[in-house]
């Protein structure tokens, strides 16, 4: 869907005023980048659910993965569908909102309100496109920093996060470690993969190959990708379940029919769910952050930022950590988690580890797993007492 911004066609979900709030910091406030990039202005939009004490000191930060946002315990504006981790947050639930002042922002360079690739270039009045900087992990979580301070938040009782978010978690950590009580990282790594290189670079050249690209500039045109993007989507979301969960799901059950039709048609409910995906997602996400993000996550190497020991990352930290993996995820297998396990071993921080098993691949952590809510209320509640909450 298309709306208009001035005389330019935009999609709905790229428009800089997003049904949430919104913090703008001016020309005064710069967002300084790694690759030597400075962003001014420039805003980052952001949800919160519960109440910020009187002390300041109840307030969690929420981070999310790469096709989340800022929108993790509400009903989303562009879907219509519950938050992305509803099951997670809200009152009497694993993240109290009885309890904690939680935050969620929409990282640099997404689509959802915080500037990106879509939003418009001060400069040059048009969609920012392929001239918005290259975005790090790093300067995500200086974003949501300098949010903070906005807020007026100068320490976090937590970090919390999956996949790409328990990336910014890790980063957290290791830049603002007086900022960050307690951290948990959740089915991530401290360094992407190859192999996850690989999946990313797939899904980067399905949307560059659509001619609708345009070069990243199919704003300016009224167009869209949404075959290229749906096809990324496709494959991204195939490494995101478990060949078990696949199966228990769909087997080879065929779609609305008894019989293959003999063409290339979606015969297989598994051949339909992925089109759905694949379909739904082009209406809430924009084609050049999608690139920018999985980037960002591709760049994402913790202890290359601490001469190539990752336990220097961690060296004195009085952060409180619970690391969770699960055992069927192979996008983010359970030997990071440990990877990462043995770094804060050694640089004696205080950490616990949970490998939870379950058959429900990398999405485990937004699904349906009592474990992992038992663990995290508990990691919470532990961490709330030594806080004196």
């Amino acid at each position: 869907m298309l709306v208009s911004v001035g005389d330019l066609p935009v999609p709905a979900s790229q428009v800089d005023e997003p049904d949430s709030l919104v913090a703008h910091f001016g020309a005064d406030r710069p967002l300084v980048m790694d690759c030597g990039s400075v962003i001014a202005p420039w805003q980052i939009a952001y949800q919160t659910y519960g109440t910020l004490n009187a002390a300041h000191s109840n307030a969690i930060l929420i981070c999310h993965a790469l096709t989340g946002d800022q929108h993790a315990a509400n009903r989303h504006p562009i879907t219509g569908k519950e938050g992305w981790w509803s099951t997670m947050i809200g009152p009497g639930l694993p993240i109290d909102t009885d309890r904690f002042f939680v935050i969620c922002a929409n990282v640099v360079g997404g689509c959802m309100g915080t500037t990106g690739p879509a939003s418009l270039n001060p400069e040059t009045g048009e969609p920012w496109g392929l001239a918005f900087p290259l975005v790090t992990v790093r300067d995500m979580v200086r974003a949501q920093a300098m949010l903070l301070d906005h807020l007026g938040i100068d320490q976090l009782f937590a970090v919390i996060g999956g996949s790409m978010g328990g990336m910014q978690v890790l980063q957290w950590a290791a830049s603002y470690p007086e900022r960050v009580f307690a951290a948990m990282p959740i089915a991530t790594a401290a360094i992407h993969s190859a192999q996850n290189i690989a999946f990313h670079e797939v899904g980067r050249q399905a949307i560059m190959a659509d001619p609708d690209w345009r070069s990243g500039h199919y704003l300016q045109a009224g167009v869209k990708p949404s075959k290229g993007l749906a096809v990324a989507r496709m494959g991204a979301h195939i490494t995101y379940l478990s060949e078990a969960a696949l199966h228990r799901k769909f087997g080879r059950r065929f779609q609305d029919r008894d019989a293959p039709t003999f063409s290339f048609d979606a015969d297989f409910q598994v051949e339909s769910y992925l089109r759905y995906q694949g379909e739904s997602f082009v209406e809430r996400f924009d084609a050049n952050s999608y690139l920018y993000i999985t980037r960002a996550m591709d760049y994402f190497d913790l202890a290359a930022d601490h001469g190539g020991v990752l336990a220097n990352a961690f060296r004195g930290t009085r952060t409180r950590f619970c690391v969770v993996s699960f055992t069927s995820d192979w996008l983010f297998p359970t030997s990071g988690s440990r990877a990462i396990v043995h770094a804060l071993n050694a640089a004696t921080a205080s950490v616990s580890f949970v490998d939870i098993d379950s058959d429900k691949g990398h999405d485990a952590f937004l699904l349906n797993e009592p474990v992992f809510f038992a663990t995290t209320r508990g990691f919470l509640d532990s961490a709330a007492r030594a806080h004196g909450l």
